[in-house]
């Protein structure tokens, strides 16, 4: 019965591991997309994103056939999904760029460099999630100082593009480049919410 048990432990974190990994190479990819625009890299992008859908899809399935869990049923429910739209914003980056026809800027690949970091502490907080829960403590808070940096890119980018709006293109090329920022900015907010939910994790296991 405790093998069982241990074994229903570890498939947990192992499937939110390896959702958290997928997202930091979706990251990567995203990273060198915005630097240099390539359909090779979009579609290795697509297929992270779905490979990643695919271990959220087990996971849940997992908690729908588990009674006991390693951590609250609802804080793994909330740290699968909010790691998923990390990487779900990530890819609707890359779509909204090919779908509007708009170049990369400088702030969307400082941006992206700050969400790419993020993901990493995010992954480090789950791999010490278990056995060293104040390093997972650490990583979790460096995940949340990487995010507010991006708010602050954010605001930066928005009023540098705000400050041409001479005629009708111009201002519909802002918008199309205001909804690019906004899903980046939403990635931020996800993995904001994964490193509180990992924050919860601790303290209520410590």
């Amino acid at each position: 019965m405790l093998k069982i048990f241990r074994k229903r432990r570890n498939v947990f974190i192992k499937l939110i591991h390896e959702q958290s990994s997928l997202t930091l190479e979706g990251m990567d990819l995203l990273k060198k997309y915005l630097s240099h625009p390539d359909e090779n890299l979009a579609d290795q992008l697509t297929a992270k994103e779905k490979e990643a859908d695919e271990s959220r899809r087990i996971l849940i399935d997992e908690l729908n056939r588990t009674f006991i869990t390693p951590f609250d049923r609802e804080d793994i429910f909330a740290l699968s999904r909010a790691i998923d739209d990390v990487l779900d914003y990530a890819y609707s980056t890359m779509t909204e760029i090919v779908i509007f026809k708009v170049e990369p800027t400088e702030f969307m690949v400082r941006i992206c460099s700050l969400l790419r970091d993020a993901s990493f502490e995010i992954l480090k907080a789950v791999e010490c999630l278990q056995e060293h829960p104040g390093v997972a403590a650490e990583h979790a808070q460096r995940a949340k100082a990487l995010e507010n940096r991006v708010e602050t890119v954010y605001r930066e980018a928005l009023a540098d593009m705000f400050q041409e709006t001479e005629d009708i293109k111009t201002l519909v090329k802002m918008m199309k480049y205001r909804e690019v920022y906004r899903h980046l900015s939403n990635a931020a907010d996800r993995g904001d919410e994964a490193a509180n939910v990992l924050a919860d994790i601790i303290v209520k296991t410590t």
